[in-house]
């Protein structure tokens, strides 16, 4: 391993450890499915407030999505703008009531709405795999 790769190893294990053994096992299956469908870089650095570690999805200057980690719990954020919220809008019906009420309840901001996703057994992979193409068109095969 190079240093680079020590270092990301090192994130990860501490953002694992962090979790519950479910916790751990649903970003795991996020992470696989979106790294699947996406080539992005893929960044770790230490969290902000209360998290600890975030790992984010980034390419060409623009975030896909960031997962955050504290002690005993992990979210997703995605930041949806104007265009993103009305196509949203237009397939909200192929989402989970789960993520539906998590975007209805998000105040809008002056930059958009951040949606904080919480990874529990509410969350389907499918879902927010759906939510990220409102963002982002895959870009792997």
């Amino acid at each position: 391993m190079n240093g680079e790769e020590n270092v990301s190893e090192h994130w990860k294990e501490t953002f694992i450890s962090l979790l519950p053994e479910k916790t751990a096992e649903i970003w795991e299956g996020m992470t696989a499915a979106i790294d699947a469908l996406y080539d992005m870089d893929r960044l770790w650095d230490k969290g902000f407030g209360p998290w600890q570690v975030e790992y984010k999805y980034r390419r060409g200057g623009k975030t896909l999505c960031t997962f955050y980690a504290k002690e005993g719990e992990a979210v997703l954020l995605i930041t949806y703008g104007k265009a993103e919220r009305e196509k949203f809008e237009s397939i909200r019906d192929s989402v989970s009531l789960h993520l539906q009420r998590i975007f209805d309840e998000t105040a809008t901001l002056h930059d958009g709405k951040w949606l904080w996703i919480p990874l529990d057994d509410g969350l389907k992979t499918d879902d927010v795999i759906t939510m990220l193409k409102i963002k982002r068109r895959p870009n792997r095969k």
